[in-house]
């Protein structure tokens, strides 16, 4: 499989091209890091890696390491970081993954991420992570999350403080009242924050200790903020 580059302008003007490696998108709930996540996956032709998909997958498709998981779900407990780590690492040697790929849930913790660094400096050749941030204010979270609003008919999607439906509460299309997701609501919110910062605060500060950390504004446009994240990247891989 061809390894995946991409463009790069140096100071006195020539034009390189770069291997994307593993990129980190971090950011709290409600950033939009799924959609930039697709953004550059799109432009770059690299695979987006999710915890979530790598573990249905497993489950479903009955390896050995989802045989593992599916026991531990069915008692009602977690999956363990060891049992995780092995699964992203079966997942990060496959062919597709050769020029670069999107980290989208993983790692969480410092600990994951101690893991992952190691066992990238391990692989021959491997690039080491990148990480980015996505930022967006309390407030505007805040907003996006509670005031998520969908037709239960047609599947259209509202939110009544940015997008908002021509009458209230009903849905353009059919009329529709609209519903929202019980986990939308401020104090649901408000414990994934402490959850995030509590977990992911560490991670932030191990990236940019290692020099392998940049932030953005994610309160642009969609392609801004793209554009804001790989540029980013490109300077990351400088």
């Amino acid at each position: 499989m061809a390894v995946a580059l991409i463009e790069k302008r140096t100071e006195d003007g020539k034009t390189i091209r770069v291997t994307p490696g593993p990129i980190l998108l971090l950011g709290a709930p409600g950033v939009g890091k799924g959609t930039q996540a697709k953004e550059i996956v799109a432009a770059w032709g690299i695979p987006q890696i999710s915890t979530g998909d790598i573990l249905r997958a497993n489950v479903s498709g009955g390896t050995e390491l989802g045989k593992k998981a599916k026991a531990i779900m069915d008692r009602g407990e977690l999956v363990s970081d060891d049992l995780v780590n092995d699964m992203v690492a079966d997942r990060l040697r496959q062919p597709d993954t050769a020029g670069g790929y999107i980290l989208d849930g993983f790692p969480r913790t410092l600990g994951q991420a101690e893991w992952l660094d190691s066992c990238l400096a391990a692989q021959a050749g491997s690039l080491p992570v990148v990480a980015v941030s996505i930022k967006v204010g309390y407030t505007q979270l805040l907003r996006r999350i509670t005031g998520r609003r969908t037709c239960p008919v047609c599947k259209s999607t509202y939110n009544i403080y940015l997008q908002p439906p021509k009458v209230d509460e009903k849905c353009d299309l059919d009329g529709t009242p609209l519903t929202r997701r019980s986990d939308d609501t401020e104090e649901v919110f408000e414990e994934r924050m402490r959850t995030y910062e509590s977990l992911t605060a560490p991670v932030v500060e191990h990236y940019r200790a290692l020099g392998r950390f940049e932030e953005v504004d994610g309160e642009q446009p969609v392609d801004a903020v793209a554009a804001a994240v790989m540029a980013a990247v490109l300077r990351l891989r400088g």
